[in-house]
């Protein structure tokens, strides 16, 4: 059989030689970041909601949510700002400070395409569209001791722009047939390609490291799944894929990083309030944070998970009650590591002279300040290592410093 009817009938083969082939297996380590990316650009201003700002209700008439205390009213969260009532799942991390919010931050390209701004989150360069590989690969890269690909997981079916890079990389689908078969795990598929890659060469060492790789993985997924799940089948959505995660990680330690992207955030039409769209989307999204912080057990003591998105939504809101591409955003941190129950960064204002270009949320905060926060404090990166990872970052604020305690 030619190795090109071999890869054909695996139906494999992205899954085993991807942009970055798996490799050996790692050693365990401790500290580990998981990042979300909102593709689409959620609107942040109805996810922490501010709403001792007057503004924002002259401006948002049927998309606002109301203040703490009103019918189906936002989740008050200090005397500023307040939570979308969807996301009450999240409301006991808040209470445990193991959740915080970095406000009016974002990137300080202007760019107001989702392609772009993707690309400048994920390569960690704003502006910069040459960068061909993403930060959380040169994370892996600046990591002590060997690598292996089991260090990095891309949550979906292939590896995203943020894990793009040297260092090996998973990828493996959570959902629902995450763990089944694929046509390679048949003997006789796998004996021909065992015998094909037998030899010394790098792509036979890297098929045999992947094979061990998967094996491991989907062993340590299927056992937990007997124990936890006692048959039933696995719950939908992002709840669903952030539960086998946390399984994942858990009886995994070695997993160092992961990324998950979720889509459906551009709600240029009908975005709703406290119930439509975005709620519908939101609401989810916070079950499943909140079962990743249950199901990860002693191992989220050492886990940090950021939520970006690639830039903001219009402060007012348009013509089809909905919001347009904007420019500042939220940021989201939790963790069993973190001091939450904060809303940190500066706010400077919804005022018309406050707002940047006269329609957008002021980016008050670079977002690679947040993360350089997390790479130093959390994972323990020197300066020469930072700057690896996120050239010409600027420093962590005072403020900022305060999330993950030293």
């Amino acid at each position: 059989m030619r190795r090109r009817d071999l890869f054909k009938a695996a139906g494999a083969v992205p899954f085993l030689f991807g942009p970055s082939a798996w490799a050996a297996i790692s050693n365990e380590g401790t500290s580990r970041l998981i990042v979300i990316l909102l593709r689409g650009a959620v609107d942040g201003l109805s996810v922490v909601i501010p709403y001792a700002d007057g503004a924002y209700y002259r401006e948002r008439q049927s998309i606002a949510i109301a203040s703490p205390g009103k019918p189906d009213g936002a989740l008050a969260l200090d005397g500023h700002f307040g939570l979308h009532p969807a996301l009450a799942s999240l409301l006991p991390l808040w209470a445990e400070r193991r959740l915080a919010f970095v406000h009016a931050a974002g990137s300080p390209d202007p760019t107001r395409s989702h392609f772009d701004a993707q690309l400048y989150v994920e390569n960690g360069t704003p502006g910069e569209a040459t960068t061909r590989d993403g930060w959380l690969n040169r994370l892996l890269l600046a990591l002590p001791g060997p690598r292996g690909a089991t260090d990095a997981i891309g949550v979906g079916p292939t590896v995203p722009r943020i894990l793009a890079g040297k260092a090996p990389v998973a990828t493996l689908p959570l959902g629902p047939n995450g763990t089944q078969p694929l046509p390679i795990d048949q003997p006789q598929i796998a004996s021909a390609f065992d015998r094909l890659y037998s030899g010394n060469d790098d792509l036979a060492r890297s098929y045999r490291e992947g094979r061990t790789a998967r094996a491991q993985l989907i062993g340590a997924l299927s056992k937990e799944r007997i124990i936890a799940d006692n048959g039933a089948p696995p719950p939908t959505g992002f709840p669903g894929q952030a539960a086998r995660l946390a399984q994942l990680i858990r009886r995994h330690p070695a997993v160092r990083v992961a990324a998950i992207g979720l889509g459906g955030w551009d709600t240029h039409i009908n975005q709703g309030n406290y119930k439509g769209q975005l709620a519908d989307h939101l609401r989810p999204l916070g079950e499943g944070l909140a079962a990743l912080a249950r199901g990860s057990g002693d191992a989220w003591r050492d886990t940090v998970v950021i939520i970006l998105s690639e830039f903001g939504r219009t402060f007012r809101e348009n013509g089809n009650r909905g919001t347009d591409h904007g420019h500042g955003n939220v940021i989201w941190v939790l963790g069993g590591s973190i001091t939450g129950g904060r809303i940190y960064g500066d706010w400077p204002g919804l005022a018309p002279a406050q707002l940047y270009q006269r329609r957008d949320l002021a980016v008050m905060t670079d977002f690679r300040s947040v993360l350089a926060t997390v790479l130093e404090r959390h994972m323990r990166l020197g300066d020469r290592q930072l700057e690896a990872v996120l050239p010409g970052a600027p420093p962590a604020t005072k403020d900022l410093a305060q999330v993950i305690p030293g």
